[in-house]
């Protein structure tokens, strides 16, 4: 997968060159090209003959790339990584991870990337509103917790249905913030399980957020009126890959 930015233009992206082989997503001025294949080296191959049309189509229309910003990353669980393409003559640089839409997608989409930065955030953003969420505060408890959701949840909620398919141990770095957040919030000893707490204050572990949203999404692309949308519940999709079990794993 190759991720770059483009500079801004009066052009509509949604005209850029594509292919039968490969995948391309656009979103403003960034453009996102996938190629899927068993074999590296086809991957790559396919890949680069995509390249070489959107450059010519970026020459005719006088728009800069931004090949500083752009990235190549092989998603695979296999050690191989797939040949390097180029970009105006430029070597595209390789890496394990692209950030794209506010997702940081690793080489194994194990979301690890994401979920670590989102932690960080989110601990910044708790800082940030210590004057206000902290023991100290006057806000009363049901005020505290709309703050809580209107602008700390939203954060790590923020494409669930993707990161939710990873592992028990990187769901637990957000379900020990959270847990440590409505601590700090309320001034709940250590003494008191989380399970009382969660039931105490009305609120969803991340682990039940996270079930709930898949089945939420997946009920959703089976109703829905385009039929494009299908196709991403059926073979490949969340239910057929290696954390098929994801609802189940959160709801036993």
């Amino acid at each position: 997968m190759l991720y770059g930015e483009h500079a801004k233009g009066g052009i509509e992206y949604n005209h850029i060159p594509k292919t039968d082989y490969t995948t391309t997503a656009t979103y403003a001025d960034d453009t996102a090209l996938l190629s899927a294949h068993s074999n590296p080296e086809t991957a790559s191959s396919q890949l680069q003959n995509h390249l070489i049309e959107v450059e010519r189509w970026l020459n005719h229309w006088r728009i800069k790339a931004n090949e500083s910003k752009s990235v190549h990353v092989t998603f695979t669980l296999r050690r191989e990584t797939c040949p390097p393409v180029t970009l105006n003559c430029k070597v595209i640089p390789q890496e394990n991870n692209a950030k794209y839409l506010g997702m940081y997608l690793d080489r194994k989409l194990t979301w690890q990337k994401h979920i670590w930065t989102k932690r960080k955030r989110l601990d910044g953003k708790l800082r940030t509103l210590n004057w206000l969420l902290g023991r100290k505060s006057q806000l009363n408890p049901n005020s505290k917790m709309l703050v809580y959701k209107t602008t700390i949840k939203p954060i790590w909620t923020y494409g669930i249905q993707l990161w939710g398919t990873s592992s028990n141990s990187n769901i637990d770095i957000l379900e020990r913030f959270q847990t440590k957040a409505l601590r700090t919030m309320f001034g709940i000893p250590r003494s008191i399980s989380n399970r009382y707490i969660y039931l105490e204050l009305g609120l969803k572990t991340v682990r039940q957020e996270v079930a709930q949203n898949s089945l939420k999404y997946q009920e959703k692309l089976t109703a829905h009126v385009n039929k494009l949308a299908h196709a991403l519940s059926g073979e490949g999709a969340l239910q057929h890959t290696r954390l098929k079990s994801l609802h189940k794993r959160f709801t036993t």
